[in-house]
Formats: structure tokens, C-alpha cells, sequence
């Protein structure tokens, strides 16, 4: 399959960010899940992109024939490496981060280096160029913890419950209080759960999908109850780009997300009725995540308000796409920690 097959919906390439025709966009973690979807996107608004990665979970291939774009080898945790690509930018879209929440019960140092400190590295270095006209930094929906009140708006309380989310709070709250600081023209967006093409980590919707070609008629799942607001990658990128060119956006924490949520173990109905599958669900105990999330729906009246966003693509048409993506190409999910994370991934 292609993997450059570059598309935006028209009505996007219509709105004002055509400010970003012919601008450089420093994307970094431009070669991950997320990021990837990004460029396409930026690159069919005309900008000139920078990525920056270290490819620890993001792939080349994804961003490889994409026109018009630099990429860089590097992480955020490195300050020169830092101040170098974002001297050569007008605008940039912050996330590099450590993803995946099994990882961070093992590494907690790792991901509070990569996402508050390298995310501090970022805007630091965006604050001393002087030419930063934007600056979306990507937060996550898992700072709030499980819901109190539903939907979920901007002001719900952040009770984390994953030490990953634990260091997406730290790195939005620096992001904040650095733009009050310094006057950097920060964004906030909490996206909640995306999926969709070009996966880098075994997240539910790939980690069911990918038992169902393995296993055909049974999966293995811990928390089957839980629920989460899922939201197509395309509307999660279109949603992040809208931030970088509204002015009414800076200082602002904005949610991007579906006002759906949909229990695990009706993804597992969904999806196997796509594949035309009798699906059995097998709870597997080691599999439970210690303080796991409950319930996450987003409120995204605000992104509404402020970025003109709603969510275009159904939880139905998502899953076809999601599934139809992974049939026609073989997505392999990095492994660059051990313990327990790294005996989930093999047993996929």
C-alpha cells in the first residue's frame, strides 16, 4: 500500500490556515501515529515541514515520499539538537512523547524527561528564536483521570492515574506557565483516544484487530468496562492545525473529541462484525492495568467555539478504514522497554 497517499478534506484547505502556505512547520514526533496524519495534512495546506524524531516508536516509511518535507534525527531531550530545528521555523506542533501508558508503570524517569522536560526543551528553544508565530503543544484526555461529571470539559479536575498521564499534566502545565511567562503563543489541545492508519503502538483498537487476525475467533482483554471517547485520526490532526493559526486560541487548553464513548467490549463486536467474525472475549487478569481509567467523553464544545472543529468521521466508517489499513499493511509495534509492557506486546 502506498503509504504516501496524501488527502485533506476540500472545505479544509479553503479556511484561513492557508497561513501556513509555503511557512515551515516544525512537527516534532512528525513521524509517529498522530504526527504523521499531521504533515499529510500540513503538506496539503502547502507549509514546509520539519519533522523531528527519534523514531523510537515513529516510522520513516510514513512520512517518507511526503513532498516538501525535512526530517531530522533527534530527540527533544537534547537541547542543541532542539534549538537547532526550531531556529528554522515560523510555526511548530509539540508531540514528541513517550505514548504508551504500560511503558511508563517501568520507565516513570524516561517519560518525565521526554514529555515535561523535552516539551520545556521545545518551547524554551521557541522562546529565545524570537520568530515563533504558533506553538500547539499535544497534551491527552488521560490527565483527567477517570470522569466525575460527563461530558468532560477543559475545567474537569486532572487526577491522573497512570504515570504517563502524570507527565503529560507536568508538560502542559510548564507549556502554560511559560506562555504566561514569556509570551509564547502556546496552544493546549487534549485530544482523547485517536486511532485510525499508520499505527505505532498496540492501543485497543489495533490490539483487538490484530487478535482477531491472529487468534480469528476469540480475544484476550483485561478491563472489557471501561469505556473511552475514540476520535479518527484525521479529525485529531485537523483539530491540532486549527490551533496554530488562531489567535483566539493562545492560552487556551481545548479538547478535541467525539462526545462518544464506547465500552472495549463493544469494539470487539464491531470490529469482528467487519471481519465477519464470531468473536469470543477471553478475560485475561494480566492484562488489568493497575488504577486503570473508568470512563473518558469528551466535551468539545469549546474546540467548537473557538476552532470552528467538530468531529467528521463515525466510530463505523473509523473502524472500516482502521481495519481496512491494517489488512494491507503489516504496522509493527516498537518494543523499546522491558518488563511487563514488553511481554504485552509479544503476546498481541
Amino acid at each position: 500500500m502506498n503509504h504516501s497517499n496524501i488527502s485533506c478534506p476540500k472545505k479544509f484547505l479553503l479556511t484561513k490556515n492557508n497561513k501556513l502556505r509555503n511557512k515551515q512547520v516544525l512537527v516534532t514526533g512528525g513521524a509517529g501515529f498522530i504526527g504523521s496524519e499531521v504533515v499529510r495534512q500540513l503538506h496539503s495546506l502547502g507549509a514546509k515541514i520539519i519533522v523531528f524524531d527519534n523514531y523510537s516508536s515513529g516510522r520513516k516509511r510514513y512520512i517518507n515520499k511526503i513532498p516538501n518535507l525535512v526530517q531530522v534525527k533527534g530527540s527533544v531531550s537534547s537541547p542543541s539538537k532542539v534549538n537547532d530545528v526550531v531556529s528554522k521555523s515560523d510555526y511548530i506542533i509539540n508531540l514528541a512523547s513517550l505514548p504508551f501508558i504500560p511503558d511508563s508503570f517501568y520507565y516513570p524517569g524516561e517519560f518525565f524527561r521526554v514529555n515535561a522536560e523535552g516539551s520545556i526543551n521545545v518551547a524554551m528553544a521557541a522562546i529565545r528564536s524570537k520568530r515563533i508565530k504558533g506553538f500547539v503543544h499535544i497534551s491527552t484526555s488521560e490527565v483527567y483521570g477517570t470522569a466525575k461529571t460527563v461530558p468532560m470539559s477543559e475545567n474537569h479536575p486532572t487526577l491522573p492515574q497512570s504515570t504517563y498521564a502524570a507527565s503529560k499534566l507536568a508538560g502542559e502545565r510548564a507549556i502554560f506557565t511559560l506562555h504566561k511567562e514569556h509570551g509564547l503563543p502556546a496552544v493546549i489541545i487534549r485530544p482523547f483516544n485517536s486511532y485510525g492508519p499508520r499505527i505505532t503502538q498496540p492501543y485497543i483498537i489495533p490490539e483487538i484487530i490484530s487478535q482477531i487476525f491472529h487468534n480469528k475467533n476469540f480475544v484476550k482483554l483485561g478491563n472489557v468496562e471501561s469505556s473511552r471517547d475514540f476520535t479518527f485520526v484525521s479529525d485529531t490532526a485537523r483539530g491540532i492545525i486549527s490551533g496554530l493559526t488562531e489567535d483566539k486560541a493562545i492560552g487556551e487548553t481545548i479538547n478535541v473529541g467525539s462526545n462518544t464513548s464506547y465500552k472495549m467490549k463493544y469494539l470487539v463486536k464491531e470490529i469482528a462484525k467487519i471481519l465477519k467474525q464470531n468473536v469470543e472475549i477471553k478475560i485475561d487478569k494480566k492484562r488489568f492495568r493497575p488504577y486503570d481509567v473508568q470512563k473518558l467523553v469528551c466535551d468539545y464544545k469549546k474546540a467548537k467555539k473557538i476552532l470552528n472543529w467538530t468531529p467528521k468521521v463515525s466510530i463505523d466508517e473509523g473502524l472500516t478504514k482502521t481495519v481496512n489499513w491494517m489488512q494491507n499493511n503489516s504496522p509493527d509495534f516498537a518494543t523499546p522497554f522491558e518488563g511487563w509492557a514488553k511481554i504485552y506486546r509479544m503476546n498481541l
